[in-house]
């Protein structure tokens, strides 16, 4: 699958309901409501997230109430930034807690707080796909500007989907696209 592809199969296919879940987010009645729903991993059907199922209730609970405690300060981030910074340190050193839960938690409280990143945040998923693309997976996030031109007509968020949810098929599609002598042309130049 070619590049254009992918995000064509992205546009068509998973942003409609990727964009429904942050408007059902966004339009939560309060910022602790919001709160509530995104701490336990609840989507707009009241079931967990799938990739979220591994949590523990215990994790889950112990999030929601360090999260409640923080709520002043998530409503008062200035940016996707801050809000991530402030996530991060409330619910990370809860056990169980991880990269992907701090994102996810992240981007739909932004979505309450009409917050979105500028960067594409990295976790196991899309590091993988970052990889693929011959970026830097080590990276805790990715400057739009090192994207693949292909991928730049999306949102920072999209891409950190396309990264994850297409990973393996960015793999086939980077090792059949790259030149035989990778070090004269990387995606970054």
């Amino acid at each position: 699958m070619r590049l254009e592809a992918i995000v064509r199969t992205y546009i068509r296919s998973i942003r409609p309901r990727a964009q429904a879940e942050i408007d059902w987010f966004a339009h939560q009645r309060s910022l602790d409501a919001a709160i509530e729903k995104v701490a336990l991993a609840v989507n707009s059907r009241g079931k967990r997230y799938s990739h979220q199922r591994r949590l523990t209730k215990a994790a889950l609970k112990e999030a929601l109430r360090n999260l409640l405690e923080k709520s002043d300060a998530i409503g008062q981030a200035s940016d996707f930034d801050t809000l991530f910074r402030i996530i991060r340190a409330t619910v990370k050193p809860i056990h169980g807690i991880g990269e992907l839960y701090v994102y996810d938690t992240s981007l739909r409280i932004g979505a309450k707080l009409n917050l979105f990143p500028t960067k594409i945040y990295l976790h196991a998923g899309t590091r993988l796909g970052a990889r693929a693309l011959g970026l830097d997976g080590n990276a805790a996030a990715l400057k739009v500007s090192a994207l693949p031109p292909e991928f730049r007509t999306l949102e920072p968020y999209e891409v950190e989907d396309v990264l994850c949810i297409f990973k393996d098929e960015l793999k086939t599609t980077t090792a059949a696209t790259k030149p035989r002598d990778s070090t004269k042309r990387s995606w970054c130049d």
